[in-house]
Protein backbone atom coordinates (compact mmCIF):
# COMPACT_ATOMS: atom_id res chain seq x y z
CA UNK A 1 0.00 0.00 0.00
CA UNK A 2 1.32 3.46 -0.86
CA UNK A 3 1.80 6.23 1.67
CA UNK A 4 -0.88 8.25 -0.18
CA UNK A 5 -3.42 5.46 0.24
CA UNK A 6 -2.41 4.90 3.89
CA UNK A 7 -2.83 8.59 4.69
CA UNK A 8 -6.17 8.85 2.89
CA UNK A 9 -7.51 5.74 4.63
CA UNK A 10 -6.52 7.12 8.01
CA UNK A 11 -8.41 10.33 7.25
CA UNK A 12 -11.47 8.68 5.67
CA UNK A 13 -12.01 5.70 7.98
CA UNK A 14 -13.42 7.71 10.92
CA UNK A 15 -15.68 9.69 8.58
CA UNK A 16 -17.32 6.53 7.22
CA UNK A 17 -17.14 4.33 10.32
CA UNK A 18 -20.85 3.56 9.93
CA UNK A 19 -20.41 2.76 6.25
CA UNK A 20 -21.61 4.40 3.06
CA UNK A 21 -25.00 3.64 1.49
CA UNK A 22 -23.55 2.76 -1.92
CA UNK A 23 -20.25 1.55 -3.33
CA UNK A 24 -17.92 4.44 -4.04
CA UNK A 25 -14.34 4.66 -5.24
CA UNK A 26 -11.74 7.37 -4.77
CA UNK A 27 -9.20 6.83 -7.55
CA UNK A 28 -5.84 8.47 -6.87
CA UNK A 29 -4.08 8.95 -10.21
CA UNK A 30 -0.86 6.94 -10.18
CA UNK A 31 -1.36 5.63 -6.63
CA UNK A 32 -4.36 3.29 -6.47
CA UNK A 33 -7.87 3.55 -5.08
CA UNK A 34 -9.95 3.47 -1.93
CA UNK A 35 -13.37 1.88 -1.76
CA UNK A 36 -16.21 3.06 0.48
CA UNK A 37 -19.18 0.81 1.14
CA UNK A 38 -21.39 -0.51 3.94
CA UNK A 39 -18.29 -1.85 5.71
CA UNK A 40 -16.44 1.51 5.69
CA UNK A 41 -13.21 2.43 3.88
CA UNK A 42 -10.58 0.06 2.50
CA UNK A 43 -7.97 -0.12 -0.22
CA UNK A 44 -9.34 -1.64 -3.43
CA UNK A 45 -10.10 -1.10 -7.07
CA UNK A 46 -13.41 -2.77 -7.83
CA UNK A 47 -16.42 -1.59 -9.80
CA UNK A 48 -18.35 1.14 -7.98
CA UNK A 49 -21.64 3.00 -8.21
CA UNK A 50 -19.72 6.28 -8.32
CA UNK A 51 -16.03 7.02 -8.83
CA UNK A 52 -14.18 10.23 -8.01
CA UNK A 53 -10.82 10.54 -9.75
CA UNK A 54 -8.12 13.12 -9.07
CA UNK A 55 -4.44 13.63 -8.45
CA UNK A 56 -3.36 12.73 -4.91
CA UNK A 57 -2.72 16.41 -4.12
CA UNK A 58 -6.36 17.25 -4.88
CA UNK A 59 -7.64 14.57 -2.50
CA UNK A 60 -5.20 15.79 0.16
CA UNK A 61 -6.59 19.32 -0.23
CA UNK A 62 -10.15 17.99 -0.06
CA UNK A 63 -9.49 16.03 3.13
CA UNK A 64 -7.70 19.02 4.68
CA UNK A 65 -10.64 21.31 3.90
CA UNK A 66 -8.53 23.53 1.64
CA UNK A 67 -10.89 23.03 -1.33
CA UNK A 68 -14.45 21.75 -1.58
CA UNK A 69 -15.45 18.84 -3.79
CA UNK A 70 -17.63 21.23 -5.78
CA UNK A 71 -14.70 23.60 -6.36
CA UNK A 72 -12.45 20.74 -7.42
CA UNK A 73 -15.10 19.41 -9.81
CA UNK A 74 -15.92 22.80 -11.34
CA UNK A 75 -12.22 23.54 -11.89
CA UNK A 76 -11.69 20.20 -13.64
CA UNK A 77 -9.39 18.85 -10.93
CA UNK A 78 -11.88 16.15 -9.93
CA UNK A 79 -13.87 13.94 -12.28
CA UNK A 80 -17.04 12.05 -11.44
CA UNK A 81 -18.20 8.83 -13.06
CA UNK A 82 -21.67 7.89 -11.85
CA UNK A 83 -24.73 9.58 -10.35
CA UNK A 84 -24.14 13.16 -9.26
CA UNK A 85 -26.36 12.62 -6.20
CA UNK A 86 -23.94 10.02 -4.84
CA UNK A 87 -21.00 12.25 -5.69
CA UNK A 88 -22.57 15.04 -3.64
CA UNK A 89 -22.94 12.67 -0.68
CA UNK A 90 -19.27 11.79 -1.04
CA UNK A 91 -18.48 15.50 -1.03
CA UNK A 92 -20.13 15.67 2.39
CA UNK A 93 -17.89 12.82 3.61
CA UNK A 94 -14.84 14.78 2.46
CA UNK A 95 -15.81 18.02 4.18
Amino acid sequence: MSKVIDTALAALAPRVAKGFEAVAKFAFIGEGAIMLDADGAREGDEPADVTLTAEPEVFRALLAGEISAAQAFMSGKLTVDGPMGLALKLGQVLS
